[in-house]
């Protein structure tokens, strides 16, 4: 009977190591945070919840992004670290719209046994062997990359890429609960009630007919200041617009994705 080699491993893995680059060298996500999140990510395609991670791949990377922190969320329920846990599925709004399937955060307290059996096995079968090149590579980048860069040199101020990087400064990602619709209007005058005339530009999801709702938004403030005084030294903040749940955050740019070589 012949071995499996590692490169044919990698290869029926491919999925699962470009969502995990994305997560690592993308996003810059902690490497073995990630790979607990990918562990729950495949258990959950394992119990019947579709396939998660090949939907995933082909979203943006700020959504990417932020359906990790809600797996963090679950895997805090899972591993008895959140103090308090709802049944609305509101508090995960992405992973629901995704799986168009119901599913809440009382779903990982009623199933935490499953969970981390099927994670481990998951971690064993998948994680160890499809993607720990990745996570070792990832570690390593991020401790060359340690020391930090210089902030107080003033930029050429007719650099286009300069101007970006202002732009990305000050620039919010804003996600909506499926089924939840919140407009452009609205999302406007609940910010310019709460901080005035702070707005510069607001870019809502792009939809192909009105019956469909944007899911995200993006927003760019005259100040970066407006965005430390909304965070409050929080990762991402929750607004209720007419009742409706909003989730604020920091814009995470999209970083080249040639660190690692796709194999």
């Amino acid at each position: 009977m012949s071995t499996i080699t590692q490169e044919e491993i990698n290869t029926f893995h491919k999925i699962d190591r470009v969502l995990y680059k994305f997560l690592v060298l993308s996003l810059w996500r902690d490497p073995a945070e990630s790979l607990q999140v990918m562990a729950l990510w495949i258990w959950l395609e394992r119990v019947g919840f579709g396939f998660i991670i090949k939907r995933m791949v082909s979203l943006p990377l700020t959504i990417i992004n932020d359906l990790a922190i809600e797996a963090g969320t679950c895997l805090a329920v899972i591993n008895n670290n959140l103090p308090f846990v709802s049944s609305n599925n509101l508090d995960i709004p992405l992973l629901q719209s995704l799986l168009e399937k119901d599913i809440s955060l009382q779903f990982f307290l009623e199933n935490q046994l499953k969970a981390i059996q099927g994670m481990s096995r998951a971690m064993n079968e998948v994680c160890m062997k499809a993607l720990s090149d990745i996570m070792q590579f990832a570690i390593n980048y991020k401790m060359s990359q340690s020391l930090p860069q210089p902030h107080n040199v003033s930029p050429p101020p007719q650099s286009n890429k300069n101007q970006q990087i202002a732009a990305e400064d000050k620039t919010m990602f804003v996600t909506f609960s499926k089924g939840y619709p919140v407009l452009e209007g609205q999302l406007r005058n609940f910010f310019q009630n709460l901080y005035g005339d702070c707005i510069e530009s607001l870019h809502m999801q792009e939809v192909l007919t009105p019956n469909q709702q944007s899911l995200f938004a993006r927003m760019i403030f005259r100040s970066p200041s407006t965005i430390e005084t909304i965070l409050n030294g929080r990762h991402s903040v929750k607004f209720s617009i007419q009742g409706r749940h909003v989730w604020a955050r920091k814009f995470v740019p999209k970083r080249p994705r040639s660190l690692f070589a796709a194999s």
